[in-house]
């Protein structure tokens, strides 16, 4: 797995390019399985990762205190809704909050993607990896493979230009 680039509020701080793209073309030998994982969503609904097969996936692991996951958001909404289909953000919320406070606080911040609710000590098994840190995102591929992993926030665009990069380097994986 490589390390998505990030950016800081204010400063937007990201990693530079050519070093991301080294960094990826030497970690991206060994992708991943992805562990499935099932958690309800705020209608109390089941999603499971494999739901998701053939698109490209960010899992979010974030909470509404977090103010850097708070930053993020809009760039995961964008990159959501950018990916007409192709690519999908799911927030996995990780607190100990009401599903009407999280309703509420969500539909405050405009956010169209699935969020799952994981509490704020999920078991192992709900969760794809480490989350040392909120945020965490991992990327997994529409064949079901984690290939990056980004402890702090992310942009649209570093998401959109690892998995165009990744696609160049690994033609007819989908």
């Amino acid at each position: 797995m490589v390390k998505l680039p990030m950016a800081t509020k204010g400063t937007k701080v990201v990693v530079a390019l050519p070093l991301f793209v080294c960094l990826m073309a030497a970690l991206l030998a060994t992708p991943a399985t992805a562990r499935d994982f099932t958690l309800p969503d705020l209608a109390g609904e089941s999603h499971s990762l494999s739901d998701y097969r053939g698109k490209w996936v960010l899992v979010n692991y974030w909470a509404t205190w977090c103010p850097p996951c708070l930053e993020e958001l809009p760039e995961l909404e964008l990159f959501h809704t950018d990916a007409k289909g192709q690519a999908v953000v799911i927030g996995v919320n990780m607190e100990s909050i009401s599903n009407d406070e999280l309703r509420t606080f969500v539909d405050q911040q405009f956010v169209s993607y699935p969020i799952l609710t994981a509490s704020e000590r999920p078991q192992r098994d709900k969760l794809l990896g480490p989350v040392d840190g909120l945020p965490t995102s991992y990327l997994v591929t529409p064949a079901g493979e984690v290939v990056a992993r980004q402890v702090g926030p992310i942009t649209a665009q570093a998401i959109n230009d690892f998995i165009k990069r990744y696609e160049k380097e690994h033609p007819g994986e989908k």
